[in-house]
């Protein structure tokens, strides 16, 4: 039986878990978990996957494996990535954000270099 007790604790625990279970995808998205200035790494890439929610590139740099974060499918068509061109053992220079935990090796990509031309993901954040 519903009383008015439960018309109101109920909607509202569903929306407290609805915003709970929100967080973990809004510090993931955008750039908030990132540093506020741009870092450049070089390094070869080891592995690459395109795809949804954002396309992901393993890249070691000095013996280190770094997880860079490139953007959604249509950003990297638009910037004009292909599977191809992120080839493992191809040379890359990223330049973006790195994660604001000093201790995760872990950037997310402004623009990418590769054989000298540019692939620009964030033209608005330049």
């Amino acid at each position: 039986m519903w009383t008015a007790r439960n018309v109101l604790i109920y909607p509202s625990s569903l929306v407290l878990l609805l915003l709970l279970m929100a967080e973990p995808a809004r510090a993931h998205h955008g750039w908030s978990w990132t540093e506020d200035e741009n870092t450049t790494l070089t390094g070869v890439i080891t592995d690459a996957r395109l795809g949804n929610p954002h396309g992901r590139l393993t890249v070691d740099v000095a013996g280190q494996a770094w997880r860079v974060e490139v953007g959604q499918p249509w950003r990297n068509t638009q910037a004009g990535l292909t599977e191809a061109l992120l080839a493992p053992g191809r040379m890359i220079t990223v330049i973006g954000q790195r994660s604001a935990d000093p201790e995760e090796l872990r950037l997310k990509a402004e623009r990418l270099r590769i054989d000298d031309q540019d692939y620009v993901l964030y033209p608005e954040r330049d």
